[in-house]
């Protein structure tokens, strides 16, 4: 795992999305595995400038979404295909016919489970995979105790998912109690990892699943087992690491044929 200390959230943006952007020359048809969330959307911005700029093409990239709530609407403003829509399709100039998100309104959820896992393995695999990391740890939305091989898969949140989402809703309340989520067993199958973390209120959330034991009560701990994960985090969200000096070292002295 890398783990990379920066100055600020646009940094850390900036940084984020040049790990995905090297991805996509790689290949021009990559699989990109989008989080939504607030702490991916620097990201995002990122790359649209940069295909705005003609730095970047992505007309054939494919995009997977990590989660659905269940039982919103596609067109809900805040079901994750709206969200995707807003935030990823629309300014990327992506392909619509390319992005894929979970039927969170399926009659059948684990037939629709089965066939989102069948979509990601007939596209090739995810070659990078963008993820956030919740306050209790969560990726995606696997939640503390969620299995380390799981798959796509219907899950309870938890209160405090609930509660962390209800800014995108008028109350807590309307926040939808399930979801269909790729499973950690599904994220770690990603050719790479790309996970961002700002601000102190994810600080032991990042010290957790950086430096703490590979354990379900920390979700996102499942990155100690990947080749290529790297973590991306601002001063703040790195408050609580205790080698933060080693990352801030190491990172400086990255050699350059490193960096792609």
């Amino acid at each position: 795992m890398e783990v990379v200390v920066l100055a600020d959230a646009d940094e850390v943006a900036r940084v984020a999305a040049s790990r995905v952007a090297a991805a996509i020359r790689r290949r021009r048809d990559a699989v990109v595995g989008l989080a939504t969330g607030s702490s991916p959307l620097g990201i995002y911005a990122t790359l649209a400038r940069w295909v705005a700029g003609g730095e970047l093409d992505v007309r054939a990239v494919t995009g997977f979404a990590l989660d659905e709530y269940v039982g919103l609407p596609a067109e809900h403003p805040q079901s994750y295909a709206s969200v995707i829509r807003r935030t990823v399709t629309a300014p990327l100039h992506l392909d619509p016919a390319r992005l894929h998100v979970p039927d969170g309104r399926a009659a059948d959820l684990r037939a629709a489970a089965e066939a989102y896992e069948r979509a990601i393995r007939d596209a090739g695999g995810i070659d990078v995979q963008i993820l956030g990391i919740g306050a209790n740890g969560h990726i995606g939305f696997n939640e503390p105790t969620s299995s380390l091989a799981s798959r796509t898969r219907v899950k309870t949140l938890a209160p405090r998912t609930r509660a962390d989402n209800a800014r995108f809703f008028g109350s807590s309340d309307e926040v939808p109690t399930h979801c269909l989520t790729q499973g950690l067993g599904t994220i770690l199958e990603a050719r790479e990892l790309v996970l961002v973390a700002q601000g102190e209120a994810k600080a032991d959330a990042v010290a957790a699943a950086v430096e703490g034991p590979l354990s379900s009560m920390c979700p996102a701990s499942v990155l100690q087992l990947h080749p290529r994960a790297g973590v991306y985090v601002d001063e703040a969200a790195a408050s609580r690491l205790r080698l933060v000096d080693y990352y801030r070292h190491t990172w400086a002295h990255k050699p350059e044929w490193q960096r792609g």
